[in-house]
């Protein structure tokens, strides 16, 4: 089950069943005009299969920035489409402290973690004011027993997670400070590109000390490493505004691990 925020400060929240759907369905969604389809969970669909997941879009949420979509050991229910702004996902380390474990943009799905244990294993955080397309995953997995292209696209976003759980050890675990941040700089601009936005020219919506939690760094590191690819001409950093002016020299600072 979903869960809507009511206190931005203490961001305590408030099982979706205890609101009128019917009353939440003036929200109306329509993936079919949506731009963001063909990353998103209808990727694929033809025109008959897209109006049929459209009915399983219960409501868009907004979430402002700072507040908990979901927390660690909420029930889930639900899974989420992000439609705009940015998130965190952090996970609270056994000495109490928060570790960044990614970081989300449009197009992409939050709360799949809790598929398997029946509850989030993390916490989302909008890092800006988002909105969200909130997907009851009962119905979900109904749909996609009718739908093959539906099942599939979904076991694709459930491989890409461990691929991507993959990619984090490795990064975390072979390679020198310097690529790390290159290798962040270069999947953030991939994922921009896709989204039809400027790969070289984009705004973080992350802290450094974020950036630094889930790379693995110290925040000097990071704040340190972003002086010195300015100074080497990789690029032009003004506060959370970044342009890669050498994506090539980008690359090569991975020395063949790209």
């Amino acid at each position: 089950m979903s869960t809507v925020t009511t206190n931005h400060a203490a961001s305590k929240v408030v099982p979706l069943r205890t609101l009128d759907i019917g009353a939440m369905r003036k929200f109306e969604v329509t993936c079919s005009s949506c731009n963001l389809r063909e990353l998103c969970l209808p990727k694929g669909l033809d025109d008959e299969d897209l109006t049929r997941v459209e009915k399983i879009v219960y409501a868009r949420r907004r979430v402002r920035r700072g507040e908990a979509l979901f927390n660690a050991g909420d029930e889930f229910h639900s899974i989420y489409a992000v439609r705009s702004g940015f998130f965190k996902t952090t996970i609270l380390n056994e000495d109490g402290r928060e570790q960044v474990t990614g970081f989300n943009m449009p197009g992409e799905l939050l709360g799949m973690d809790g598929i398997g244990a029946g509850s989030y294993h993390g916490n989302a955080v909008a890092l800006e004011d988002c909105e969200v397309c909130v997907l009851p995953f009962s119905l979900v997995e109904e749909l996609g027993r009718e739908i093959p292209t539906l099942q599939r696209h979904l076991h694709c976003v459930l491989s890409r997670e461990i691929v991507r759980d993959h990619g984090v050890m490795m990064l975390l675990g072979s390679m020198r400070a310097e690529e790390r941040l290159a290798v962040f700089l270069l999947n953030l601009s991939k994922r921009f590109m896709r989204r039809g936005y400027s790969p070289s020219d984009f705004h973080l919506r992350m802290t450094r000390e974020e950036i630094g939690s889930y790379l693995g760094l110290k925040l000097e590191t990071v704040s340190r490493l972003f002086s010195k690819f300015q100074e080497d001409g990789l690029i032009e950093v003004q506060q959370k505004h970044v342009r890669i002016t050498n994506i090539d020299g980008l690359e090569q600072v991975l020395g063949g691990k790209h």
